[in-house]
This record gives C-alpha cells, structure tokens and sequence, in this order.
C-alpha cells in the first residue's frame, strides 16, 4: 500500500511539474503522507525532475535536510 502512495505521488508531482505552485503544493502534501524511507527517495526523484524543469527549484525549501 505504502509504495501505491509513493508512485501515486511521483505521477502527481511529474503532471503538475508545469506549474510551480502546484507541483510545491503537491510537494507538500506529499511529505505529509509518506514514510521517511520514501522521503528520502522523493527527494533523488525530485532533483533529478528539477534538473529537466529547473524552475522548480525553488520548491526544494520545502525538503527535509
């Protein structure tokens, strides 16, 4: 189930990877639902997606350290 949530999540955040504010919206939710483990996947994910788009980077305060 929790691995269902984390590749829902990554098809969530790569559909509105158009929009900042979505995708920093959808990013934050995100961190709320998902296990540590997958956090830090998330953010391997999510670096390697700011590399094509890098206007969301800004979206990255939103990262744990």
């Amino acid at each position: 189930m929790a691995r269902a949530m984390f590749d829902y999540t990554k098809a969530v955040l790569k559909k509105v990877s158009f929009d900042v504010n979505l995708f920093c919206k959808e990013l934050k939710k995100a961190l709320e639902r998902l296990l540590p483990h997958e956090i830090e996947e998330l953010k391997i994910w999510v670096n390697s997606l700011i590399q094509q788009n890098p206007q969301l980077n800004q979206c990255l305060i939103y990262l744990p350290e």
